[in-house]
This record gives C-alpha cells, structure tokens and sequence, in this order.
C-alpha cells in the first residue's frame, strides 16, 4: 500500500478510541473528463496503463471537485497517487494528449478518509504497538462467531488492549453485537466442553440464532458446545451419509450433524450428555421439522454406544418406519392452479420408509477424549452375525471419530492415531482405507492451535470387536 493510503499511526491509551483520530486527507490528482460520455472510454484507457487509483473501497468515478462544475454533472477519475496536479512531468502520454485535445483536464483532488473507511486490521495496526505485533506475528484478529456473538481467545499480551480490540471489532463488523473472551480453556472447567468468559464488548446475551446447512440453530452459547469453524466438517461427512440409513452420533451437542442428517431423511439417534445441549438440540429438531428421523438422547456416551444398535434393531423389528409424502417441487406440480398438472396422472401416495436393523455409521466428536470410547464397541453386535456380510450385503458399521495430535511434516501424527485407536479396540489398526479391513483413514479437519490439529479417523468396526461377547 502507498503511504498516502496508510492509516494515522496512533498511540492510544489502554481501552480508549477517539476515532476523530482516523481521519485523513490524502492529496491526489483527477482526471476530468470534459464529456461525461466519454468516462467509460477514458477510465478503459488510464487502467490499462496503470495511472488510475485501485483502491479497494475508493470509488474510482467521483464528482468535479469544483461544486459548480459538479453540479453540473461534471465527473473525475482519481489518479495513482504519482501524478501530480501541478508536475505535469508526472503526466503519462495518454494525459498528456487528452489534456492538449481539451477531452481532460488534471486537477488536484483531496481524498478525505476516516474511521470506516479503514478495514479492522488497519486501525489495530495503528493502535498496538509495533514491537507488541511483531512478537505475536500480527494482531489478534481471529474470532469465532456464532449469531451475533464473537468469540475471542486472546493471548496474554494482548489483554491490556482487550477491550480496545472488542470495540474496533463491534465497529468492523455489522453482524457482530457481542464480544466475549475466554478465560479458560474448553473442557478444564466443564465436562460438556463450555467455557468460562468475559464480555468486553455489547450486552451480556448469548442467546443465538445461527444458520448453518440449510439448518436453523437456537441456543445459549454460554451452556454447549458450538463451534461455526466446523461447518465444513459437518457438510463434509452428512453428504456421505445416505437416505434411509441409520446414524448413531454419539456426542452430538445441539445436532450440527444430526439435524442436516435428518432433512437427508436419513434415520439418527443422537445423543449428548449435556443435558443443556439435549434440551436445545430437542427444540432444533423440531424447529428444523426432523423429529420423524432423528431421535434426540441425553447419555453418557460409554453405554449409548451398544444401546443405540439394541434400540435400532427393536424398532426395526417391531416394523416402525416414517411416512413422508411427495417433494415440495412435485406437490407445486400436482397443484391444480398449475400450469403443468398432469388431470390423468393420480395424486402421488406417501412413501413408507422402514427403519434398517443396523446402523450405518457412528459419529464421534469429542475430540480431547472420544478415542476413549472405543473400547465399548466389543459387543456392538454380539449374536447378530446374521445380520452383515457374509448373510447378508450389509456392512458392519463405519466409525468416524474426532481426535487431536500434534503438528508434523510426516504421517507420525496419523500412525499414532491407528496405535491409539489400536489399544482400545484391542485389535491391531494400521493407516489406510477405511473400506479396508482393519484400516484406518484419518483426515486433518483444522488447525487448532500452532502445534495441535485435529483430525477425523474413519475406519469399519471390525467382526472380531462387533461380534465378540459382550461384558
């Protein structure tokens, strides 16, 4: 960025904003074109020679800055900040001949900026102290949000400045109305994974509303886990599910998989031990009009596991299944103001969709501990061979289960997941495919701090776990 555009450099006192302070005439030169029907022609030429302004934000067309001339129609295209007004050495060729044919002319203009024109990384570099930026490579700019609220973790050296940095991100960003901090890491103080804040900016309302998936999620962000980096993860692993089948998710919060799984109409008990992130995850279902599919549970996790596959084969067996009727699109076309109704085709029946005796898939997100849980799948299936391959084509089911490891430039991170996974299936697991016998892929979801990453380990549960007895 040229030096002209940068913003004032400020040194303000700890938690004060005088945004008068941000203001700033930046001295430029204009080209005016004499017939405003030529702009476009003019504005086509300077840009290809790079003697226009390219600013994001500054609008390259702007009025005469003499008022009679403006309000005359008269317009002006700014110019790189290298040519000047009155130097008319600075002049390019193409300047030089409009101005000698009277089609332009070169006038000095005064560009006046203040606070909102400036981008949230502009004014924090101009706040915080330089030697401060260099320490932390950068300023503190990232932030989870979820609804209206920003969630912040800063790092020490910048709680000095915390709420300086609320208030500039409240500016910067029209959706945000409340800024917290977290003082604590998630998990140390809450075993549903909350975490303890403070607000720095706007009212103390964690009360949400957040879209996600073509999903609308309700709750307070204050009692459950939540977390709008994953929506892609979410995305990513409910496109592989598949209608009719069941889904077993585990540790499901408030059903950031469960509910999108269920507009799939793919069958889901979803259980969370939080009795908060049950309670809204119940509403979610509703609200999202799911409940025909997905079945909410508030468990420890441990004893759903086997629970879940003795609850979906009981309803399969007793016959249960969901009856939806014809699509949106099909029930526009079957209306009788419509142009496209068929009179001689009948009036499409619901279609009956009978709960499977197995589950598909096992969701496992707890990603501090849910390796841990693997342990409680020896049984899953114990007696019920007949159910899976060979007797049938069904496929024992696929775990994909959350976990954290460190940072490395080889696949060490990933063997020690399969060796993880290993001990507490007491079966041996080596990376790979997850179609294949007793392999293990394992996918980085996001990075969770410099030297952490998460991954999603997927593999089959093997006969041997699934079919042993059960204690």
């Amino acid at each position: 960025m040229s030096s002209l555009l940068r913003p004032p450099t400020i040194r303000s006192a700890f938690g004060v904003l005088d945004r008068s302070l941000f203001s700033k005439t930046v001295n430029l030169a204009a080209a005016a074109v004499a017939d405003k029907k030529k702009i476009s022609v003019w504005r086509q030429k300077l840009q290809s020679e790079d003697t226009l302004l390219a600013f994001e934000r500054i609008p390259g067309v702007v009025a005469h800055p003499d008022q009679t001339l403006a309000a005359q129609g008269t317009k002006c295209l700014l110019l790189n900040p290298k040519v000047k007004a009155e130097v008319p050495e600075t002049w390019t060729s193409s300047l030089q001949d409009g101005v000698a044919s009277k089609e332009i002319g070169i006038v000095p203009y005064n560009l006046s900026l203040d606070y909102d024109y400036w981008s949230y990384e502009d004014v924090m570099k101009s706040l915080l102290p330089p030697d401060l930026r260099d320490e932390h490579d950068g300023i503190p700019g990232g932030f989870n949000q979820a609804g209206h609220v920003a969630h912040m973790n800063l790092r020490e050296a910048f709680l000095p400045y915390k709420k300086l940095i609320a208030e500039v991100i409240l500016d910067k960003n029209p959706a945000v109305r409340t800024v917290i901090n977290k003082v604590a890491n998630v998990g140390t103080e809450s075993e549903f994974r909350t975490f303890a804040y403070e607000v720095l900016a706007g009212p103390d309302d964690l009360n949400v509303e957040v879209r996600e998936n073509d999903c609308l999620f309700r709750f307070d962000y204050s009692k459950v886990y939540w977390n709008s980096k994953l929506e892609g993860e979410h995305r990513r692993l409910v496109n592989i599910f598949r209608p009719g089948e069941v889904v077993c998710d585990v540790m499901a919060g408030i059903g950031p998989f469960a509910v999108p799984a269920g507009k799939k109409e793919v069958f889901v008990w979803a259980n969370d031990y939080n009795p908060e992130s049950y309670r809204y995850m119940d509403e979610n279902i509703k609200r999202n009009k799911v409940d025909q599919y997905v079945r909410p549970f508030n468990q420890d996790g441990r004893t759903f596991i086997r629970e879940a596959a003795d609850l979906v084969y009981a309803a399969s067996t007793k016959g249960e299944y969901v009856v939806s009727g014809p699509s949106r699109k099909l029930r526009r076309s079957q209306h009788p103001n419509s142009n496209t109704t068929d009179k001689s085709m009948p009036n499409p029946k619901p279609k009956h969709t009978p709960i499977p005796p197995t589950i598909s898939h096992f969701v496992m997100n707890l990603p501090a501990s849910a390796i841990t849980f693997l342990s409680h799948f020896r049984g899953l299936y114990a007696t019920r061979e007949e159910l899976f391959v060979p007797h049938t084509n069904t496929k024992l089911p696929m775990v994909h289960v959350y976990c954290f490891a460190a940072k490395a430039d080889d696949d060490t991170p990933l063997k020690d997941i399969c060796e993880r996974i290993s001990a507490e299936l007491g079966v041996e697991m080596k990376l790979g495919e997850a179609e294949n016998a007793k392999e293990v892929s394992v996918l980085e979801t996001r990075n969770v701090a410099p030297n952490k990453r998460m991954f999603c380990a997927s593999f089959r549960v093997p006969p041997d776990v699934a079919f042993a007895a059960r204690v």
